[in-house]
């Protein structure tokens, strides 16, 4: 008789149960919880120059799509208003504004330059004030407001020079002399800009040369044209920390 082959039981594995994998669900989860909050963190952390220096850049190509509430949004992100500070950054701020002031008012009018003092804009009397007058034309209108719509969000310092060519005024008008009549013209461009261009006072002066600080000699009538104009100063930074009176706080 033939044996009956025994059937070989199958060996059962008994594994014990562990009771704190779901640890290492919550240790991948709270890792990634923190990288998350440090990245959020590090956007948050913003670097104010270069901060101004991107709105700046944003406002310099907005200029001649003139929308400032695109601007104003910029500038409220990074919590004041860019500032004209490099003489890099001062330089692609004059080649804007008088791209801008040349294609919407002509060159004829107005020079836009940089100096030691900041970006200048140059305001030829011809076309914007009448002789012996401190009242600005319709055309010096519009080009302040241009000028206003440009520097509006920015930080610096504005000043306002008035001055003359030598010829003495002459037939007792309402301006005795050319201090009298160069200041009141710096002063009416201010008015102009706090009244209609919505630049705050603190951030504007107004200064009357007279004749004697002139662009060129006074020695013939084209020489005499060139000096006859208000120049609005944009202080750089290093100007505007020289200023008397210092800064209040």
């Amino acid at each position: 008789m033939t044996p009956t082959p025994q059937r070989r039981r199958r060996r059962t594995t008994t594994h014990a149960v562990n009771h704190e994998r779901w640890l290492v669900s919550y240790a991948d989860f709270i890792t990634l919880l923190f990288a998350f909050f440090t990245t959020m963190y590090a956007i948050s952390t913003v670097d104010a120059q270069k901060m101004s220096k991107m709105v700046l850049s944003m406002q310099t190509a907005f200029a001649t799509s003139g929308d400032p509430v695109r601007i104003s949004m910029l500038t409220q992100a990074a919590g004041q208003g860019p500032t004209l500070g490099s003489a890099e950054v001062q330089e692609g701020f004059e080649a804007s504004l008088a791209r801008e002031l040349s294609t919407t008012l002509g060159g004829d009018l107005v020079d836009v330059s940089v100096d030691e003092r900041g970006v200048v804009v140059s305001i030829k009397e011809a076309g914007s004030f009448p002789t012996g007058s401190a009242d600005l034309s319709p055309v010096a209108r519009d080009v302040l407001a241009k000028i206003a719509a440009s520097v509006r969000y920015l930080s610096n310092g504005l000043r306002v020079e008035g001055h003359t060519d030598d010829v003495p005024i002459r037939g007792g008008g309402r301006f005795p002399t050319n201090w009298e009549l160069s200041t009141a013209r710096a002063t009416a461009v201010v008015s102009f800009f706090i009244e209609e261009g919505g630049i705050t006072p603190d951030r504007l002066s107004a200064a009357g040369y007279g004749e004697f600080r002139p662009r060129t000699p006074n020695e013939d009538d084209a020489s005499r044209a060139r000096n006859r104009r208000v120049d609005v100063v944009i202080l750089n930074a290093e100007t505007t920390r020289t200023e008397e009176p210092a800064p209040q706080g």
